[in-house]
C-alpha cells in the first residue's frame, strides 16, 4: 500500500503471472466463465478507506481495483504499459510524450478532453503529500489539439508511459477539482464521505471521485470507512459491465472476511488468510502470485538501528525460511531480495551485497517492532521475528494496529522497526521509481527512512536508463546498494488468495493487484 502515500492451504487453484491468464474486455487477466450480465456483486476488501478516497494515496489502489478509476495508460501481465484513456502514444525529442486519447466520457456526463486530461494531471502534481508515481519527477501537461495531450517531464524519463498507469494519477473530470474547503462533497452520507473532509487549515481544496472518474463503476455513496455503494456507468468506453453494481463492505478482520464469505453475505473477499483458506471449498479460492514482498524495515536515522553493526545483528537473527514454510505454509517463497521470483527480469537473480559492516552483539538492546493486522499473517510474522529477535538478545515490544493508525507514525519514524507487505510494481510498475520513493533521501514511502549517498547514485544511474533490460539490470544493482544499507530485510515474496463464490465470474486476478471488478465480473 502506499499514502503519502497494502498461501495458503494446499491444494490451490494457481493462477500463473505471466502465461496462462485469460482476457478480460480490457486486457485485464480474469479467470474463465465471464458471461452475459448479472445483478449487484457484494464485495468484502481487506483495507478500509485511509483518507476518505483521495486518490493520492492509498485509496487510489482501492478505487482502481473497484473499477473506479483509470488513468492514461495501464499495464499488462508482463508489466508493460498499454493502452487505457490513451489509445497510443509517442515520444518526442527531449522529455516530451504526446498522448493521443480514445473517446471516452466521464461519470458525470461530460466529455473526456485534452484540457480535461491537462488539468487532472496538474492538479497531482500540486498534491501534498504528491503521488508515489512522481517522487523526483517534475511534470507539466498541456492539451496539443483535438485529441492529444503533452505530458513533459524536466529531464528525459523512459519510463513515463509506465508512472501514467499509476493509480494515483487516475484522471477526474474537472467537476472533481471544485470541492470548496470545508464543505462536504457530492455522493456522501453523514459519516464520512469520498475525500469528504475540511481542509479549512490550509485552504486547499479537496478532491471528490464520486461520479466524476472514467472507469465501468461510479462511486456513488459511502458511509465512512465501512460501507460504499458503487452504480455501473453506462457510458463507459470499454463497454457496458456485466454486474449492474457494488456493494462493498471494509473488514480489516481477515476471519471476519472469509466468514462473510463462507455464510454467503458476499460474493467475493479478497485477501483471505492462509488460516482460513482451508476452511473454503476449493473451487472457491483464487491465488495469485504477486509482486508483494514482505520485509522487515529497519529505522536508520534513529533508534537503536541508527547502528550499522546493529542492524547486521537484527539481519543475521532473521531466518526467513522458518516464515515461508510455516506462517505461510509454503504458499509463500523466502525473500531473496526486494523483487520476487514473480517477476521473470528478477527471476534467478540473487543479490549479494559486500561491504557490510560486522554485527554487533545485540545486549539487550530494546526496540520496538511494529506491524499491522489487515493482512493476517502479518502479526504471526511479526511474533516470529519477535522470538528470533529476542534469541539474538534483543528486548522486543510489539505493536500491531489497523495499518491507517500505523502508516503515519511508522513513516515518521515512531518504531525501530516495522514488518510491512509492499507490492513493488504497486505505484507506476517501474522499479526504479519503487526504489526512489521507498529508499532514497527524498522518497516519500521511506519505511526504514534510508538516506544513503550511494544508494541515491545507484537509483539514478538506474533511472538513466531506457525502460527494458538495461533497466532492469541497473535497477538490480540498485537493489543490491539498499541492501548493502540492512536497512530492510526481504521476508517472503507473497501469493494472494481471492475467496470468489461459485455463482462468480470474471474476477480479474492482478500480480499487480491493482484490478480485482472489471466489465466482465458478474454473477
Amino acid at each position: 500500500m502506499h499514502s503519502v502515500r497494502c498461501r495458503w492451504a494446499a491444494a490451490l487453484l494457481l493462477v500463473p503471472l505471466l502465461a496462462g491468464c485469460f482476457a478480460a474486455r480490457d486486457g485485464s487477466p480474469y479467470d474463465a466463465g465471464a458471461g452475459a450480465g448479472g445483478g449487484r456483486l457484494r464485495v468484502a476488501m481487506a483495507f478500509p478507506p485511509a483518507e476518505r478516497f483521495s486518490p493520492y494515496g492509498a485509496d487510489a489502489t482501492l478505487l482502481s481495483r473497484l473499477g473506479v478509476t483509470e488513468g492514461l495508460t495501464r499495464l499488462d501481465g508482463n508489466g508493460g504499459a498499454v493502452p487505457a484513456l490513451a489509445e497510443s502514444w509517442t515520444r518526442e525529442s527531449g522529455g516530451g510524450w504526446v498522448f493521443t486519447l480514445r473517446e471516452a466520457r466521464f461519470q458525470d456526463g461530460t466529455e473526456v478532453t485534452p484540457a480535461a486530461v491537462a488539468g487532472a494531471l496538474t492538479h497531482a502534481t500540486h498534491a501534498d503529500p504528491g503521488p508515489a508515481a512522481l517522487t523526483g519527477v517534475t511534470l507539466t501537461a498541456e492539451a496539443v489539439g483535438e485529441r492529444r495531450i503533452r505530458v513533459t517531464t524536466a529531464s528525459a524519463d523512459s519510463a513515463l508511459p509506465l508512472r501514467l498507469s499509476s493509480p494515483s494519477l487516475a484522471i477526474l473530470a474537472p467537476k472533481a477539482y471544485r470541492t470548496k474547503a470545508g464543505t462536504r462533497t457530492a455522493g456522501t452520507d453523514k459519516s464520512g464521505s469520498a475525500k469528504a473532509r475540511s481542509d479549512a487549515a490550509d485552504g486547499k481544496a479537496a478532491v471528490d471521485p464520486a461520479g466524476t472518474a472514467t472507469g465501468p463503476f461510479t462511486l456513488a455513496r459511502t458511509s465512512g470507512a465501512t460501507r460504499a455503494t458503487l452504480h455501473r456507468f453506462d457510458d463507459y468506453w470499454g463497454g457496458l459491465a456485466h454486474a449492474s453494481g457494488l456493494d462493498v463492505r471494509f473488514i480489516a478482520d481477515g476471519t471476519a472476511r472469509t466468514n462473510a464469505l463462507r455464510s454467503g453475505e458476499v460474493d467475493m473477499a479478497e485477501a483471505v488468510p492462509v488460516s482460513q483458506a482451508a476452511t473454503l471449498d476449493q473451487p472457491t479460492v483464487r491465488e495469485v502470485p504477486t509482486a508483494r514482498t514482505t520485509a522487515l524495515f529497519l529505522n536508520t536515522r534513529s533508534g537503536p538501528f541508527a547502528d550499522p553493526a546493529v542492524r547486521a545483528a537484527a539481519r543475521e537473527a532473521v531466518d526467513a525460511s522458518a516464515l515461508a514454510e510455516d506462517v505461510y505454509e509454503g504458499h509463500a517463497d523466502t525473500g531473496r531480495g526486494l523483487f520476487g521470483p514473480a517477476l521473470t527480469w528478477a527471476a534467478g537473480e540473487r543479490p549479494r551485497p559486500s561491504g557490510r559492516p560486522a554485527a554487533k552483539r545485540a545486549g539487550n538492546t530494546e526496540l520496538t517492532l511494529a506491524t499491522y493486522d489487515n493482512r493476517p499473517e502479518l502479526p504471526e510474522v511479526a511474533q516470529v521475528l519477535q522470538q528470533q529477535l529476542r534469541k539474538a538478545g534483543f528486548s522486543v515490544k510489539l505493536e500491531v494496529r489497523e495499518y491507517s493508525r500505523l502508516e503515519g507514525d511508522a513513516l515518521a519514524g515512531k518504531f525501530d522497526a516495522v514488518v510491512a507487505a509492499r507490492n513493488t510494481m504497486l505505484d507506476t510498475g517501474d522499479p526504479v521509481s519503487y526504489l526512489a520513493d521507498d529508499f532514497t533521501c527524498d522518497g516519500g514511502y521511506n519505511l526504514a527512512r534510508v538516506c544513503d549517498n550511494a544508494v541515491d547514485r545507484a537509483v539514478a544511474e538506474a533511472g538513466s536508463r531506457a525502460e527494458g533490460a538495461a533497466r532492469h539490470r541497473a535497477a538490480l544493482a540498485a537493489q543490491t546498494a539498499v541492501l548493502r544499507t540492512d536497512g530492510v530485510v526481504p521476508l517472503v515474496h507473497q501469493r494472494i488468495i481471492h475467496g470468489v463464490g461459485a455463482s462468480v465470474r470474471g474476477v480479474i486476478l492482478d500480480p499487480y493487484e491493482r484490478t480485482l471488478v472489471g466489465t466482465g465480473t458478474r454473477r
